[in-house]
């Protein structure tokens, strides 16, 4: 009897501890550290620190994994996304079998233009859901710890408020590259000018765009400084080539050898240097102290028109040689008279073009020599 009551308090005992250690809803690692430790505040750390370690593990874990899971998504609904509208165009282009080849190709860029603001607000969706799943994920972790968040979310609001006083550009930064997202004035892959640099766009955040220019430089550009931009890719581009030639050349002949090479080049369809509609020659545009200025233009795919207007002023030059169509260079005339030391002295005029370097190329236009001790020359322009 006495061994039986003996037994019965020692189990009275384990459970008291088991409650004391483990609570109402021991589990089986609580268990297993009292039986070895026979320790209840030992065990109570334990159990408290091991299952605080264990759900911050699993919050962190979960947190990676939803961004990881965020990380791959972005570009497949992206790809989704433009897969959809490519249908839309497609169907629209089977609808209207009438349509010409400048439409089609318009269509084309229309959707290229889609594709890029999709991949540009898929950064941004993604690195906004990304930060948003491991703030959360750290406030889920500092409640493990027994820290109460109403303060602190509080405080943050105030620590907010005071940012926005005191941090008002970066506040404006983020405005305003939000309505740029939003409008697309421009997206990754569009040559723009900004003011403050010109280049390709290669990233767009809500607080900076990144470009580098032709130098290779990068520039970071923060959103609130731009106070006007401009977008020099957007759906098409235009080469405008003026092309100056001499005073006594036929312009009709000129511009219609400007119009054949540039025709050239349009149908020959030559690889990055993709022209989208027919070439047009807007007529004189200037008339210069040495040349008459002819234009022509050219719409071409984005990013492209300074390819083309390279090509088409290599070919211009041998189409204007084989023609015997002058381009203008600069031309003087000197006239040389004697000094008053000198009155028997004759009159003499050259006339010469100037050249590269400071070399001058003259000609003798009359037959009488002067006097060079006393010479003089003016210049007429």
């Amino acid at each position: 009897m006495h061994l039986e009551t003996s037994v019965v308090a020692r189990q009275d005992q384990a459970i008291d501890q088991t409650l004391e250690a483990c609570g109402f809803e021991p589990s089986w690692f609580c268990e297993q550290v009292l039986s070895a430790t026979n320790d209840v505040g030992l065990t109570s750390f334990i159990d408290d620190v091991g299952s605080r370690a264990a759900v911050i593990v699993i919050i962190l874990l979960v947190a990676w994994i939803a961004r990881r899971i965020v990380k791959r998504a972005m570009p497949r609904l992206t790809a989704l996304v433009v897969a959809r509208h490519d249908e839309e165009a497609k169907e629209l282009a089977k609808r209207e079998a009438d349509l010409d080849e400048e439409k089609r190709i318009d269509l084309e860029l229309r959707r290229d233009r889609v594709r890029q603001r999709a991949e540009t607000l898929g950064g941004v969706a993604g690195s906004l859901l990304g930060g948003l799943i491991m703030f959360f994920g750290v406030l889920m972790v500092l409640d493990q710890f027994g820290i109460n968040l109403a303060p602190l979310i509080a405080g943050a609001g105030v620590v907010g408020i005071a940012l926005g006083f005191g941090a008002q550009q970066m506040v404006k930064d983020f405005l305003a590259g939000i309505f740029i997202l939003l409008e697309d004035e421009y997206g990754v892959g569009d040559v723009v000018d900004t003011g403050h640099a010109t280049g390709v766009v290669e990233r767009v955040s809500l607080r900076v765009t990144q470009l580098r220019d032709v130098d290779g430089t990068v520039w970071y550009v923060p959103n609130g400084e731009i106070q006007r931009v401009g977008n020099r890719s957007k759906l098409w581009s235009r080469a405008v080539i003026d092309i100056d030639v001499s005073y006594d050349t036929d312009v009709d002949h000129a511009s219609q050898v400007l119009l054949d090479v540039a025709n050239e080049v349009w149908h020959a369809r030559l690889p990055d240097l993709s022209i989208i509609s027919e070439p047009e020659y807007w007529g004189v545009e200037a008339f210069g102290a040495d040349g008459v200025t002819l234009r022509l233009v050219v719409r071409t795919e984005p990013t492209e028109q300074w390819a083309v207007a390279r090509e088409l002023r290599g070919r211009i030059k041998k189409a204007f040689d084989a023609e015997g169509i002058e381009i203008p260079f600069p031309q003087r005339t000197l006239w040389i008279q004697p000094s008053e030391s000198d009155p028997s002295g004759h009159r003499e005029r050259l006339t010469g073009a100037a050249v590269e370097g400071s070399s001058t190329s003259l000609t003798t236009a009359a037959s009488a020599p002067a006097t060079p001790q006393g010479a003089q020359a003016k210049e007429e322009g």
